[in-house]
């Protein structure tokens, strides 16, 4: 019998091949739970259900969303990609929550976490596409929590950045001297968050000890929020 704080607990993670997927995966895993590892495409709006139903029983959805980051100046920023990464990040989420939510209500218990990002709660120059898309993410975390409270079902999101994955910081960026120096002078910790803990860090708030979070935004990110 498997053992460990999310023992029993099976857990859909979505776009579990990148960022912060496959950690989240493996640190689940050995906490006990039945990993429910999805590798599709969530862009046609159908898939988000079709996954759900395919998991069948869902004890928790980790909703791990994430494009690269377009650094297009505000002025030059297109419709298209403006679509493209609200498709990405924004349009599955509802998705997701509409075709996990009836097996969560019917049993009266649910947990659903939203790996997002703090780009959304401090300003970055050339990010206004995708830190209003990671902000989406976030509002739509806070109202969706506080309204699926009652029913025990926690919905709450981590907001992370400069943590150790290979989408937003693979090592080709790590090893550049300017990087290394940004970090030095923009994170008080000095240092990436390792994948590890950022992923230690989800997996409690997935398990029962933490039923007392409604609808809230953890930051996860060396203190760079807090400058």
């Amino acid at each position: 019998m498997a053992t460990g704080m999310l023992a029993g607990k099976r857990v859909l993670v979505t776009q579990a091949e990148d960022f912060m997927g496959p950690v989240l995966c493996e640190v689940f895993a050995r906490h006990g739970a039945a990993v429910i590892p999805n590798l599709e495409a969530l862009s046609d709006p159908a898939a988000p259900a079709a996954i759900v139903t395919a998991a069948g029983r869902v004890d928790v959805l980790v909703a791990c969303l994430a494009v690269p980051a377009p650094t297009t100046p505000v002025g030059d920023v297109t419709d298209a990609e403006w679509h493209e990464v609200f498709a990405a990040l924004v349009d599955p989420l509802p998705r997701l929550v509409r075709a996990v939510l009836p097996q969560m209500l019917e049993r009266g218990a649910g947990k659903i976490l939203v790996m997002g990002s703090a780009s959304a709660l401090r300003g970055m120059k050339r990010a206004s596409t995708y830190s209003a898309a990671r902000g989406a993410q976030l509002a739509y975390v806070q109202a969706v929590g506080v309204e699926l409270a009652a029913q025990n079902i926690q919905v709450n999101a981590i907001a992370q950045n400069f943590v150790d994955n290979p989408t937003y910081f693979p090592p080709e960026v790590q090893a550049n001297p300017r990087f290394q120096e940004r970090l030095k002078r923009e994170v008080p910790l000095g240092r990436l968050v390792s994948a590890r803990e950022d992923a230690e860090y989800a997996a409690y708030l997935c398990s029962d000890a933490a039923g007392c979070f409604v609808g809230q935004v953890f930051p996860v990110c060396g203190g760079w929020v807090a400058r």
